[in-house]
């Protein structure tokens, strides 16, 4: 079943520059699409930096495993991405399929296997045909290119609906150095590290144990704080590599990752990864509306994040937002359920800049006309200030539209 893409998509996509040291390709293996790329390979020129986050879920894909085996290394040659199959919950057979796709990268390219990093999205429980992408590999090598990063987003793709691309630059001392990245994620999305897959890179001269915290850091405001339907998938995966070319240009190293000279990259890696994050939010299926929940006066930033993924998680809130119906009694519904220290009498609830509630009860001033002209829009902001303390946090979610019913209904199908 096609749904078009997401009316939320980016009307435009930025110039996605080369970054020395990595070159990428795609192919079609017919791993479950037909007339699509469906397998990306990334190559590194020379070892590079790698650090990465994965799923919390307690059913992780064979590929995570594989990747968080990897890590401690802290060295990367190659990834191998495919779209289709997850290759979780595949018991041996995953395992087998791991082991045959890190050991046909790594003899094509003239790596170890422990620098190569694997990610697999799609579906659950089918066993994942290895042979299909061994039997590119060769081909997939031959072609590697650094002008490729829209393509490689696209190749990533299950249920998306747009290809999710971000770029920044950030100085290093006075060196300028580049960030790019690519997400994937549509559904299953909730916050867990990661939600999705995403692999960025920089040619940064960065240290893997510093790269790591920097990565550590990000998440949290970003891929951490967005949410479609609040399930975790089994294959979060996401991975920041340096190539370190910058260290040719005269960057000097970066071996901690609060080093004064290594501000300026976190601010960018951290708006890149905030990028990424709400063009998935955006690509929730079915979508048609944004939803951007901000809680204040909490007790704790914690606390404020824990309320505002109550209300974005909410199917009544995101119905409510789906129908353009300004139900902020669902809102209160949300605040009250999250478990979460709030006062009913202090609690205040805007929709735009309109509030609609103050003080434990409707705003005295309330108007359905001024609330039902920010409901209507694509874009729609929420804000509940709970009165107790100086505790905030933004979170990011989609409305819940019939078609998300439609593309879940057969998805596996």
């Amino acid at each position: 079943m096609s749904h078009g893409v997401s009316p939320l998509a980016p009307t435009s996509y930025p110039a996605m520059p080369v970054i020395d040291g990595v070159a990428m390709a795609t192919a079609e293996a017919g791993i479950k699409y037909k007339n699509r790329t469906d397998v990306l390979l990334m190559v590194f020129d020379r070892p590079a930096s790698v650090a990465g986050v994965f799923t919390r879920s307690k059913c992780p894909s064979a590929p995570v495993d594989f990747c968080r085996a990897n890590l401690p290394h802290g060295v990367a040659r190659a990834v191998v991405v495919n779209s289709g199959n997850a290759n979780a919950f595949t018991g041996r057979k995953g395992v087998e399929a791991t082991t045959k796709t890190a050991r046909a990268a790594a003899a094509t390219i003239g790596a170890k296997e422990s620098e190569v990093f694997l990610a697999s999205t799609g579906v659950i429980g089918e066993p994942l045909n290895a042979d299909k992408i061994e039997a590119v590999m060769a081909d997939l090598a031959s072609r590697v290119t650094g002008d490729f990063w829209v393509e490689a987003a696209k190749a990533i793709m299950t249920t998306d609906t747009y290809p999710k691309v971000a770029t920044r630059t950030a100085k290093i001392g006075a060196v300028t150095v580049t960030i790019n990245g690519i997400a994937k994620g549509a559904g299953m999305i909730a916050p867990d590290m990661a939600t999705m897959l995403s692999f960025v890179v920089t040619d940064a001269d960065i240290a893997p144990s510093a790269l790591q915290t920097l990565l550590a850091r990000g998440v949290g405001p970003s891929f951490n704080s967005v949410t479609v339907d609040s399930d975790t998938s089994t294959s979060d995966t996401l991975l920041l590599f340096a190539t370190g070319a910058a260290a040719a240009r005269g960057q000097a190293r970066i071996e901690n990752a609060d080093a004064a000279d290594v501000a300026a990259f976190a601010l960018a890696l951290n708006d890149l990864l905030k990028d990424l994050a709400k063009q998935v939010a955006r690509d929730g299926e079915g979508a048609r509306k944004m939803l951007e929940v901000t809680v204040t006066g909490a007790d704790s930033d914690e606390s404020a994040k824990r309320i505002a993924l109550s209300i974005a998680n909410s199917p009544l809130v995101k119905t409510a937002v789906a129908g353009e119906d300004a139900n902020w009694g669902r809102v209160v519904m949300a605040v009250g359920k999250a478990g979460e220290p709030a006062d009913r009498d202090r609690l205040a609830i805007w929709f735009g800049d309109v509030r609609v509630a103050v003080e434990g009860a409707r705003d005295p001033d309330y108007s359905e006309e001024a609330a039902s002209t920010v409901m209507k829009k694509q874009d729609i902001p929420v804000r509940v200030d709970l009165g107790l303390g100086s505790g905030s946090a933004t979170v990011w979610t989609c409305d819940l539209t019939k078609e998300y019913v439609e593309i879940n209904g057969d998805y596996r199908s």
